[in-house]
C-alpha cells in the first residue's frame, strides 16, 4: 500500500477512536465514578496489549521503565484523571475541542527541549487555533452563573490533562528512539494501570462491577480497545515517525467530528461561538501544517 495512504488511514482511524472516546467517556461517567471507570479502561487495554506483544512477539523494554513511569504518570495517571474528573462537570464537545487543541501547541514548546524546531509557520498556526479553544470555551459559558462556574471549572481541568499529555508524548519521543512502539505503549499502559487502580478504590472500590450495565461495559470496552490500545499504538507510531509535536497535530481532527457525535449521541447543541471556534481551530491548523508534506513521508529523529 502507498505510504500517503497508509499514513492517512492510520489518522483516519486515530481521529474516530479519539473522537469517540469523549462520547464513550461521557456516557459512561453517567453511571459509574469517572476513577473507576479510568481504572477499568486501562486494565482492559493493558491486557489487549499485552496479547498483543505475544502474538508478535514484541519485546518489552523494562530496562527503560524509568522514563516509561514518567510518561505513564504523566499519560496516563495525570491526564486520565484530569480529564474524566472534568468531564463529569463540562460536555464532551467542551473536551473534545479544548484537548485536542492545547496538546499540539503544549507538545510544540515542551518538544523544543529535545531540539524539534519550533517554526514560526508552526507557532502562528497554533495561535489561531488556540483563539479557536478560547472561543469554545467562551462559548460554552452562555447560561446560568452556577452552570458556567462548573463548566469553567471542567474545562481547566480538561486544560491540565492535555499539558500532562503533552508531557507524554515529549518523553515518548525520546525513548522511542530506540524503543518499538508497541513494546514502549504496553509497558507504559501496564504501570499507568498500576498507578490507576487505588484511585479506583477511592470511589466505590470497585463494589459496583458486577452491577455495571451492558452500556457501561460497551462504554468500557470501547474505551479499553479502541481509545486506548488502538491509539495509544497509532499515536506513539506517529511520534516515532514524524516526531512529537507534528505527530500531536492529529488530534485537531477530532473536534468538529465530536460535536457532531455529541449533538447526535448525547443531544448536547453547540452553541454558535462554539462551532465559530471549529472554524478557527481547522484555519489554524491547516496553516500550521502546510509546512509538513513532511508528515505523509518519514523523517528522522533529532538526536
Amino acid at each position: 500500500m502507498d505510504q500517503r495512504a497508509i499514513v492517512i488511514a492510520a489518522y483516519v482511524v486515530l481521529a474516530l477512536t479519539l473522537g469517540g472516546q469523549w462520547i464513550a467517556a461521557k456516557l459512561g461517567v453517567a453511571a459509574v465514578p469517572a476513577l473507576e471507570l479510568s481504572a477499568m479502561r486501562f486494565a482492559i487495554a493493558a491486557v489487549v496489549l499485552l496479547v498483543a506483544c505475544a502474538v508478535t512477539r514484541t519485546p518489552i523494554p523494562l530496562r527503560r521503565w524509568r522514563p516509561i513511569a514518567a510518561a505513564a504518570a504523566c499519560g496516563v495517571l495525570g491526564f486520565n484523571t484530569l480529564a474524566f474528573v472534568g468531564l463529569s462537570s463540562t460536555p464532551a464537545s467542551d473536551s473534545a475541542l479544548i484537548i485536542p487543541t492545547i496538546i499540539p501547541m503544549a507538545t510544540a514548546i515542551f518538544a523544543t527541549l529535545i531540539h524539534e524546531r519550533l517554526t514560526s509557520r508552526k507557532l502562528l498556526g497554533f495561535v489561531i487555533a488556540s483563539v479557536g479553544a478560547a472561543l469554545v470555551i467562551v462559548g460554552g459559558q452562555q447560561g446560568g452563573a452556577e452552570a458556567s462556574a462548573m463548566r469553567l471549572r471542567g474545562d481547566l481541568l480538561e486544560l491540565g490533562a492535555a499539558t500532562a499529555w503533552a508531557a507524554s508524548l515529549t518523553i515518548g519521543a525520546i525513548v522511542l528512539r530506540k524503543e518499538p512502539v508497541l513494546g514502549y505503549v504496553t509497558l507504559m499502559v501496564l504501570i499507568g494501570t498500576a498507578l490507576l487502580l487505588p484511585l479506583g478504590v477511592l470511589a466505590q472500590a470497585y463494589r459496583d462491577v458486577p452491577s455495571w450495565s451492558s452500556d457501561t461495559w460497551l462504554a468500557a470496552g470501547f474505551l479499553g480497545v479502541f481509545s486506548t490500545a488502538v491509539a495509544f499504538v497509532l499515536f506513539f507510531w506517529a511520534v516515532h515517525r514524524f516526531g512529537a509535536s507534528l505527530a500531536a497535530m492529529v488530534t485537531y481532527l477530532t473536534p468538529l467530528a465530536t460535536l457532531v457525535l455529541a449533538f447526535a449521541i448525547l443531544g448536547e447543541r453547540p452553541q454558535l461561538l462554539q462551532l465559530a471556534g471549529g472554524a478557527v481551530i481547522v484555519i489554524g491548523v491547516r496553516f500550521a501544517a502546510r509546512r509538513s508534506r513532511v508528515a505523509l513521508g518519514p523523517t528522522r529523529a533529532t538526536a
